[in-house]
């Protein structure tokens, strides 16, 4: 029986398909990267608060490194993201909610790129190492740039609080969706691996 019939004879609201959702490649790109944010933005709150004298140097050193691992990997997800179209949203969402998803989604890619870009530019142009970059033996690719390096911090710091806030109407938005609307957006992402028969 289908959904359509069985949501009629149950008397609940059937569940709209959503379709094959994103590839493999994509779902493991988001993932990560959402990973490495979910990790990153409270080491860089904590390693400038008050209490982690006796760890500031480890979380620095840690969100430096994440950072870079960002910036690669935001670059390459935009130019995978470029090179792939995205599935279709289902009918059943308005015209206006899909434009603003759009949109969303580019302002996620921006802000991610900015913020690891600005915390690269901060730190090299502030004389710091980056240790992971060190040890791979990569160069600073800017001189030093004191000045700039104070704006830049104060950009990084406020990309990272407007980052939080597009994720969090982000999730807000499938969260909705997923258990109160009648579309499964989640299922379109989840799980990383996509299973052969979607």
């Amino acid at each position: 029986m289908s959904d359509a019939v069985g949501g009629a004879a149950t008397g609940e609201p059937s569940r709209d398909t959503v379709g094959p959702g994103w590839s493999t490649p994509s779902r493991l790109f988001h993932w990560t990267v959402a990973a490495l944010v979910l990790v990153t933005v409270p080491v860089g709150v904590a390693m400038t608060s008050e209490g982690f004298d006796g760890v500031r140097n480890t979380l620095y050193v840690s969100h430096k490194g994440i950072g870079v691992v960002l910036l690669v990997l935001v670059t390459f997800r935009a130019v995978w993201r470029w090179l792939t179209p995205a599935p279709k949203l289902p009918a059943s969402i308005p015209e206006g909610e899909q434009r603003l998803a759009r949109f969303t989604h580019r302002l996620l890619y921006v802000l991610l790129f900015v913020m690891a870009l600005s915390g690269y530019l901060r730190t090299v142009g502030g004389g710091y190492p980056i240790e992971l970059l060190d040890a791979l033996g990569v160069p600073p690719l800017v001189g030093e740039m004191p000045v700039w390096a104070d704006r830049l911090s104060v950009l990084h710091a406020f990309v990272a609080y407007l980052l939080v806030a597009t994720v969090a109407v982000h999730v807000a938005v499938v969260v909705q969706h997923t258990l109160f609307g009648r579309t499964n957006l989640l299922s379109r992402m989840w799980p990383p691996f996509r299973s052969g028969r979607s």
